[in-house]
Protein backbone atom coordinates (compact mmCIF):
# COMPACT_ATOMS: atom_id res chain seq x y z
CA UNK A 1 0.00 0.00 0.00
CA UNK A 2 1.39 3.74 -0.95
CA UNK A 3 1.32 5.56 1.99
CA UNK A 4 -1.28 8.35 1.95
CA UNK A 5 0.87 11.38 3.13
CA UNK A 6 2.91 12.27 -0.09
CA UNK A 7 6.01 13.95 0.18
CA UNK A 8 5.01 17.03 -0.24
CA UNK A 9 1.95 16.76 2.71
CA UNK A 10 5.52 15.76 5.14
CA UNK A 11 7.20 18.43 3.83
CA UNK A 12 4.52 20.95 4.37
CA UNK A 13 3.56 19.86 7.77
CA UNK A 14 7.83 20.13 8.82
CA UNK A 15 7.51 23.75 7.73
CA UNK A 16 4.53 24.44 9.92
CA UNK A 17 6.74 23.22 12.67
CA UNK A 18 10.29 24.29 11.54
CA UNK A 19 9.00 28.07 10.87
CA UNK A 20 7.55 28.90 14.27
CA UNK A 21 10.60 27.09 16.13
CA UNK A 22 12.94 29.57 14.15
CA UNK A 23 10.73 32.41 14.61
CA UNK A 24 10.82 32.06 18.27
CA UNK A 25 14.42 31.67 18.27
CA UNK A 26 14.66 35.11 16.55
CA UNK A 27 12.76 36.99 18.71
CA UNK A 28 14.46 35.25 22.08
CA UNK A 29 17.99 36.15 20.66
CA UNK A 30 16.60 39.53 19.51
CA UNK A 31 18.41 42.10 22.24
CA UNK A 32 19.45 39.23 24.53
CA UNK A 33 22.56 40.70 25.91
CA UNK A 34 20.67 44.10 27.48
CA UNK A 35 23.73 44.87 30.01
CA UNK A 36 22.64 43.57 33.40
CA UNK A 37 20.18 41.19 34.88
CA UNK A 38 17.49 41.30 37.58
CA UNK A 39 17.02 39.81 40.81
CA UNK A 40 15.58 36.38 40.30
CA UNK A 41 18.41 36.22 37.37
CA UNK A 42 21.21 36.97 39.58
CA UNK A 43 19.95 34.57 42.05
CA UNK A 44 20.11 31.85 39.20
CA UNK A 45 23.72 32.69 38.23
CA UNK A 46 25.32 33.20 41.63
CA UNK A 47 23.34 29.70 43.21
CA UNK A 48 24.26 27.68 39.88
CA UNK A 49 28.05 29.05 40.49
CA UNK A 50 28.37 27.15 43.25
CA UNK A 51 29.42 23.46 43.65
CA UNK A 52 27.11 20.80 43.33
CA UNK A 53 27.46 19.88 47.06
CA UNK A 54 26.93 23.34 47.96
CA UNK A 55 23.66 23.81 45.87
CA UNK A 56 22.23 20.55 47.34
CA UNK A 57 22.97 21.72 50.97
CA UNK A 58 20.98 25.12 49.74
CA UNK A 59 18.10 23.56 48.39
CA UNK A 60 17.60 22.13 52.01
CA UNK A 61 17.02 25.73 52.73
CA UNK A 62 15.23 27.63 50.12
CA UNK A 63 14.53 26.97 46.55
CA UNK A 64 14.27 23.79 46.76
CA UNK A 65 11.41 23.71 43.60
CA UNK A 66 13.97 25.30 41.45
CA UNK A 67 16.72 22.49 42.25
CA UNK A 68 16.54 20.77 38.75
CA UNK A 69 16.88 24.22 37.65
CA UNK A 70 20.07 25.21 38.95
CA UNK A 71 22.11 21.65 38.48
CA UNK A 72 21.21 22.23 34.75
CA UNK A 73 22.79 25.69 35.02
CA UNK A 74 25.43 24.53 36.76
CA UNK A 75 26.38 22.37 33.57
CA UNK A 76 25.75 24.94 31.44
CA UNK A 77 27.44 27.99 32.94
CA UNK A 78 30.52 25.45 33.39
CA UNK A 79 31.20 26.27 29.60
CA UNK A 80 31.10 29.55 30.09
CA UNK A 81 29.39 32.08 32.38
CA UNK A 82 27.63 35.16 31.01
CA UNK A 83 24.64 36.91 30.55
CA UNK A 84 23.67 35.56 27.49
CA UNK A 85 24.70 32.05 28.37
CA UNK A 86 22.67 32.50 31.18
CA UNK A 87 19.47 33.13 29.46
CA UNK A 88 20.60 30.83 26.16
CA UNK A 89 18.04 27.68 27.80
CA UNK A 90 15.09 29.82 28.44
CA UNK A 91 15.63 31.06 24.26
CA UNK A 92 16.15 27.23 23.38
CA UNK A 93 13.11 25.94 25.30
CA UNK A 94 10.70 28.68 23.96
CA UNK A 95 11.53 28.02 20.38
CA UNK A 96 10.94 24.39 21.00
CA UNK A 97 7.58 24.87 22.55
CA UNK A 98 6.38 26.96 19.75
CA UNK A 99 7.76 24.22 17.70
CA UNK A 100 5.68 21.82 19.42
CA UNK A 101 2.98 23.85 20.02
CA UNK A 102 2.94 23.87 15.87
CA UNK A 103 3.21 20.29 15.67
CA UNK A 104 -0.03 20.21 17.51
CA UNK A 105 -2.00 21.83 15.60
CA UNK A 106 -0.61 20.09 12.92
CA UNK A 107 -1.21 16.89 14.07
CA UNK A 108 -5.19 18.10 15.65
CA UNK A 109 -5.76 19.85 12.52
CA UNK A 110 -3.88 20.43 9.53
CA UNK A 111 -0.52 21.89 8.85
CA UNK A 112 -1.99 25.39 8.23
CA UNK A 113 -3.59 25.41 11.55
CA UNK A 114 -0.31 24.22 13.29
CA UNK A 115 1.95 27.11 11.28
CA UNK A 116 -0.52 29.70 12.93
CA UNK A 117 -0.89 28.74 16.61
CA UNK A 118 2.99 28.44 16.27
CA UNK A 119 3.53 31.93 15.01
CA UNK A 120 0.99 33.79 17.29
CA UNK A 121 2.60 31.91 20.35
CA UNK A 122 6.13 33.11 19.04
CA UNK A 123 4.66 36.94 18.93
CA UNK A 124 2.48 36.43 22.15
CA UNK A 125 4.50 39.17 24.09
CA UNK A 126 4.06 37.25 27.32
CA UNK A 127 6.19 33.88 25.38
CA UNK A 128 8.96 36.52 24.67
CA UNK A 129 9.20 37.89 27.64
CA UNK A 130 10.44 34.55 29.58
CA UNK A 131 11.76 33.49 26.99
CA UNK A 132 15.04 36.39 27.79
CA UNK A 133 14.22 35.43 31.44
CA UNK A 134 16.71 33.01 32.83
CA UNK A 135 14.63 31.41 35.20
CA UNK A 136 13.10 28.00 34.38
CA UNK A 137 9.56 28.94 33.31
CA UNK A 138 10.37 28.53 29.67
CA UNK A 139 11.46 25.38 30.37
CA UNK A 140 8.55 24.36 31.95
CA UNK A 141 6.43 25.53 29.48
CA UNK A 142 8.31 23.53 26.57
CA UNK A 143 8.30 20.56 28.67
CA UNK A 144 4.20 20.84 29.09
CA UNK A 145 4.19 21.05 25.14
CA UNK A 146 5.92 18.12 24.97
CA UNK A 147 3.92 16.47 26.94
CA UNK A 148 0.63 17.42 25.66
CA UNK A 149 1.65 16.09 22.18
CA UNK A 150 2.97 13.38 23.36
CA UNK A 151 -0.30 12.14 24.53
CA UNK A 152 -1.81 13.46 21.13
CA UNK A 153 0.33 10.99 19.57
CA UNK A 154 -0.16 8.21 22.31
CA UNK A 155 -4.22 8.48 21.68
CA UNK A 156 -3.15 8.13 17.44
CA UNK A 157 -2.32 4.74 18.29
CA UNK A 158 1.28 5.02 19.77
CA UNK A 159 2.87 1.76 21.66
CA UNK A 160 3.07 1.42 25.36
CA UNK A 161 6.45 2.87 25.24
CA UNK A 162 4.99 6.27 24.37
CA UNK A 163 3.14 6.13 27.88
CA UNK A 164 6.95 5.67 29.73
CA UNK A 165 8.17 8.34 27.61
CA UNK A 166 5.09 10.17 28.37
CA UNK A 167 5.60 9.91 32.32
CA UNK A 168 9.17 10.69 32.01
CA UNK A 169 8.26 13.76 30.38
CA UNK A 170 5.67 15.04 32.76
CA UNK A 171 8.08 13.67 35.87
CA UNK A 172 10.93 15.91 34.46
CA UNK A 173 8.55 19.12 33.53
CA UNK A 174 7.17 19.06 37.18
CA UNK A 175 11.10 18.66 38.60
CA UNK A 176 11.85 21.87 37.11
CA UNK A 177 8.69 23.53 38.90
CA UNK A 178 6.18 21.63 41.18
CA UNK A 179 3.25 23.39 40.02
CA UNK A 180 3.19 21.84 36.69
CA UNK A 181 1.54 19.00 38.16
CA UNK A 182 -1.56 20.88 37.08
CA UNK A 183 -1.33 19.80 33.34
CA UNK A 184 -2.07 16.13 34.32
CA UNK A 185 -5.68 17.21 35.33
CA UNK A 186 -5.79 18.93 31.88
CA UNK A 187 -4.58 15.91 30.70
CA UNK A 188 -6.97 13.64 32.02
CA UNK A 189 -10.24 16.06 31.11
CA UNK A 190 -9.11 15.76 28.02
CA UNK A 191 -9.58 11.84 28.38
CA UNK A 192 -12.95 12.84 29.80
CA UNK A 193 -13.84 14.95 26.64
CA UNK A 194 -12.49 12.08 24.24
CA UNK A 195 -14.20 9.51 26.39
CA UNK A 196 -11.13 7.25 26.08
CA UNK A 197 -12.09 3.66 26.61
CA UNK A 198 -10.53 2.06 29.97
CA UNK A 199 -7.42 0.98 28.91
CA UNK A 200 -6.05 3.71 28.26
CA UNK A 201 -7.43 5.36 31.29
CA UNK A 202 -5.35 2.64 32.92
CA UNK A 203 -2.45 3.37 31.14
CA UNK A 204 -2.05 7.22 31.59
CA UNK A 205 -3.03 6.63 35.46
CA UNK A 206 0.17 4.84 35.70
CA UNK A 207 2.17 7.09 33.75
CA UNK A 208 0.54 10.02 36.05
CA UNK A 209 1.24 7.81 38.93
CA UNK A 210 4.71 7.29 38.57
CA UNK A 211 5.24 11.12 37.78
CA UNK A 212 3.67 11.75 41.20
CA UNK A 213 5.18 9.44 42.91
CA UNK A 214 8.71 11.31 41.71
CA UNK A 215 7.18 14.31 42.24
CA UNK A 216 6.38 14.00 46.26
CA UNK A 217 9.76 14.28 47.69
CA UNK A 218 10.24 17.48 46.24
CA UNK A 219 6.79 18.82 47.40
CA UNK A 220 7.76 17.73 51.09
CA UNK A 221 10.42 19.59 50.65
CA UNK A 222 9.13 22.75 49.52
CA UNK A 223 6.32 22.42 51.61
CA UNK A 224 8.31 23.50 54.42
CA UNK A 225 9.47 26.81 52.46
CA UNK A 226 6.05 27.83 51.89
CA UNK A 227 7.27 30.97 53.35
CA UNK A 228 9.24 32.03 50.33
CA UNK A 229 6.22 32.84 48.71
CA UNK A 230 3.92 34.41 51.47
CA UNK A 231 4.27 37.95 49.16
CA UNK A 232 1.68 36.67 46.62
CA UNK A 233 -1.84 38.28 46.86
CA UNK A 234 -4.84 36.53 46.62
CA UNK A 235 -6.27 36.00 43.05
CA UNK A 236 -8.92 38.01 41.93
CA UNK A 237 -11.12 38.51 38.93
CA UNK A 238 -8.57 41.39 37.79
CA UNK A 239 -6.17 38.14 38.09
CA UNK A 240 -8.08 36.17 35.54
CA UNK A 241 -8.61 39.12 33.21
CA UNK A 242 -5.16 40.21 33.03
CA UNK A 243 -4.03 36.29 32.22
CA UNK A 244 -6.36 36.31 29.73
CA UNK A 245 -4.74 39.61 28.12
CA UNK A 246 -1.12 38.36 28.65
CA UNK A 247 -2.80 34.83 26.69
CA UNK A 248 -3.47 36.94 23.94
CA UNK A 249 -1.47 38.32 21.04
CA UNK A 250 -1.98 41.74 22.15
CA UNK A 251 -3.91 42.96 25.82
CA UNK A 252 -6.14 45.68 24.26
CA UNK A 253 -8.46 47.26 21.89
CA UNK A 254 -9.48 44.83 18.31
CA UNK A 255 -6.74 42.40 18.37
CA UNK A 256 -7.35 41.36 22.18
CA UNK A 257 -11.10 41.15 21.59
CA UNK A 258 -10.18 39.27 17.75
CA UNK A 259 -8.65 36.68 19.56
CA UNK A 260 -11.02 35.99 22.26
CA UNK A 261 -13.28 35.93 19.21
CA UNK A 262 -11.57 32.83 17.84
CA UNK A 263 -10.90 31.29 21.21
CA UNK A 264 -14.68 31.16 21.30
CA UNK A 265 -15.17 29.83 18.04
CA UNK A 266 -12.29 27.41 18.48
CA UNK A 267 -13.60 26.20 21.61
CA UNK A 268 -16.02 24.21 18.92
CA UNK A 269 -13.21 22.40 16.93
CA UNK A 270 -14.37 18.75 18.51
CA UNK A 271 -10.89 17.02 19.82
CA UNK A 272 -8.67 20.12 19.00
CA UNK A 273 -10.49 21.78 21.83
CA UNK A 274 -10.67 18.76 23.88
CA UNK A 275 -6.76 19.03 23.97
CA UNK A 276 -6.38 22.04 24.07
CA UNK A 277 -8.45 24.05 25.89
CA UNK A 278 -8.01 22.13 29.32
CA UNK A 279 -4.81 23.06 29.25
CA UNK A 280 -5.05 26.24 28.73
CA UNK A 281 -7.81 26.50 31.59
CA UNK A 282 -7.49 24.09 33.68
CA UNK A 283 -4.31 25.09 35.21
CA UNK A 284 -5.36 28.43 35.88
CA UNK A 285 -8.38 27.60 36.88
CA UNK A 286 -7.17 25.62 39.60
CA UNK A 287 -4.05 27.33 41.20
CA UNK A 288 -6.52 29.98 41.66
CA UNK A 289 -8.91 28.31 43.37
CA UNK A 290 -6.20 26.80 45.40
CA UNK A 291 -4.64 30.62 45.86
CA UNK A 292 -7.80 31.50 47.69
CA UNK A 293 -6.52 29.34 50.75
CA UNK A 294 -2.95 29.76 50.59
CA UNK A 295 -1.82 32.02 47.65
CA UNK A 296 0.39 30.53 45.36
CA UNK A 297 -0.48 32.19 41.88
CA UNK A 298 1.18 34.01 39.47
CA UNK A 299 1.15 34.22 35.56
CA UNK A 300 4.64 32.67 35.24
CA UNK A 301 3.69 29.70 37.35
CA UNK A 302 1.12 28.76 34.57
CA UNK A 303 2.91 30.08 31.55
CA UNK A 304 2.66 26.49 30.40
CA UNK A 305 -1.03 26.87 29.89
CA UNK A 306 -0.62 29.92 27.21
CA UNK A 307 0.15 26.95 24.80
CA UNK A 308 -3.40 25.92 24.27
CA UNK A 309 -4.04 29.81 23.78
CA UNK A 310 -2.90 30.29 19.81
CA UNK A 311 -4.25 26.95 18.73
CA UNK A 312 -7.91 27.53 19.71
CA UNK A 313 -7.08 31.00 18.21
CA UNK A 314 -5.79 29.26 14.91
CA UNK A 315 -8.69 26.46 15.39
CA UNK A 316 -11.18 29.41 15.49
CA UNK A 317 -11.39 30.31 11.42
CA UNK A 318 -11.18 26.80 10.97
CA UNK A 319 -14.15 26.24 12.81
CA UNK A 320 -16.10 28.86 10.83
CA UNK A 321 -15.17 28.11 7.72
CA UNK A 322 -16.66 24.73 7.81
CA UNK A 323 -20.00 25.50 8.79
CA UNK A 324 -20.18 25.16 12.61
CA UNK A 325 -22.66 24.90 14.40
CA UNK A 326 -23.62 21.91 12.65
CA UNK A 327 -26.82 21.09 11.37
CA UNK A 328 -29.43 18.94 13.86
CA UNK A 329 -29.74 17.09 10.46
CA UNK A 330 -26.36 15.93 9.08
CA UNK A 331 -26.40 13.91 5.50
CA UNK A 332 -24.88 10.89 5.07
CA UNK A 333 -22.22 10.82 2.20
CA UNK A 334 -23.53 7.75 1.07
CA UNK A 335 -26.90 8.82 0.14
CA UNK A 336 -28.75 7.04 3.45
CA UNK A 337 -31.20 8.87 5.55
CA UNK A 338 -29.45 11.85 7.66
CA UNK A 339 -29.50 11.48 12.02
CA UNK A 340 -28.93 13.98 14.43
CA UNK A 341 -24.89 15.06 14.57
CA UNK A 342 -23.18 13.76 17.39
CA UNK A 343 -21.61 16.33 20.26
CA UNK A 344 -18.63 17.55 19.20
CA UNK A 345 -16.82 16.44 21.66
CA UNK A 346 -17.53 12.70 21.04
CA UNK A 347 -15.06 10.05 19.79
CA UNK A 348 -15.09 6.91 19.21
CA UNK A 349 -12.83 4.87 21.97
CA UNK A 350 -11.33 3.17 19.00
CA UNK A 351 -10.11 5.27 16.68
CA UNK A 352 -7.00 7.27 15.97
CA UNK A 353 -7.14 11.11 15.56
CA UNK A 354 -5.55 10.81 11.88
CA UNK A 355 -7.72 7.96 10.23
CA UNK A 356 -10.81 9.61 12.03
CA UNK A 357 -13.73 7.63 10.54
CA UNK A 358 -12.88 4.14 10.87
CA UNK A 359 -11.82 2.00 14.15
CA UNK A 360 -9.58 -0.86 14.76
CA UNK A 361 -12.15 -3.08 15.70
CA UNK A 362 -13.72 -3.66 12.03
CA UNK A 363 -11.31 -5.23 9.33
CA UNK A 364 -13.72 -4.25 6.56
CA UNK A 365 -15.72 -1.62 5.81
CA UNK A 366 -19.47 -1.44 6.18
CA UNK A 367 -21.72 -0.84 3.56
CA UNK A 368 -24.86 0.17 5.23
CA UNK A 369 -22.76 2.12 8.53
CA UNK A 370 -24.60 4.79 10.24
CA UNK A 371 -23.40 8.58 8.80
CA UNK A 372 -20.54 10.01 10.06
CA UNK A 373 -20.56 13.14 12.23
CA UNK A 374 -19.55 16.07 10.62
CA UNK A 375 -15.72 16.47 12.00
CA UNK A 376 -15.18 12.90 10.84
CA UNK A 377 -13.91 12.25 7.40
CA UNK A 378 -15.88 10.45 4.69
CA UNK A 379 -15.06 7.09 3.44
CA UNK A 380 -15.36 6.35 -0.20
CA UNK A 381 -13.00 2.99 -0.10
CA UNK A 382 -12.78 -0.30 1.74
CA UNK A 383 -10.57 -0.21 4.65
CA UNK A 384 -7.28 -1.05 4.57
CA UNK A 385 -4.30 -0.56 6.90
CA UNK A 386 -2.67 2.48 7.42
CA UNK A 387 1.06 2.50 7.01
CA UNK A 388 1.38 6.18 8.72
CA UNK A 389 -0.37 5.63 12.05
CA UNK A 390 -0.58 1.51 12.13
CA UNK A 391 -4.45 1.56 12.10
CA UNK A 392 -7.07 0.54 10.15
CA UNK A 393 -8.52 3.22 7.78
CA UNK A 394 -10.28 4.20 4.56
CA UNK A 395 -8.06 3.71 1.60
CA UNK A 396 -8.76 7.40 0.06
CA UNK A 397 -7.89 10.03 2.19
CA UNK A 398 -10.62 12.32 0.71
CA UNK A 399 -13.80 14.18 1.86
CA UNK A 400 -17.37 14.18 0.05
CA UNK A 401 -18.05 17.90 -0.10
CA UNK A 402 -21.57 17.63 0.34
CA UNK A 403 -23.13 20.34 2.54
CA UNK A 404 -21.46 20.30 6.48
CA UNK A 405 -20.71 16.61 6.03
CA UNK A 406 -17.71 16.78 4.80
CA UNK A 407 -16.46 20.34 6.07
CA UNK A 408 -15.09 18.94 9.25
CA UNK A 409 -11.14 19.64 11.05
CA UNK A 410 -9.37 16.77 10.07
CA UNK A 411 -8.89 17.98 6.48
Amino acid sequence: MVCARSRPTRRTEVLAVAVPAAVMLAVGLWGLDRGGIWRDEAVTFQVARRTVPQIWRLLHGVDAVHGLYYLVMHAVLAVRPGEVVLRLPSVCAAAAAAGMVAALGVRLARPRVGLWAGLLYAVTPLAGHYAQEGRSYALVAAGAAGATLLLARTLDGGTPRMWWAYGGVVAATCLLHELAVLVLCAHALTLALLRSPRAVWRSWTRAAGGAVTVLLPLVLESRRQSRQVEWLPVPDRESAESLLRAFAVGPEGAVFWGCVTLMAVGLLSGRTAAVTAPVMLVPPALLMLFSQVMPLYHERYVLYALAGAPLLVAAGPTCWSAGWPPSPDVPHAHGSSPRPACSPWRSSSSSCFRCTGTTARSRTARTTSPPSPPWRRARSAPATRCCSCRRWGGGRRSRIRQGSAGRGIWR
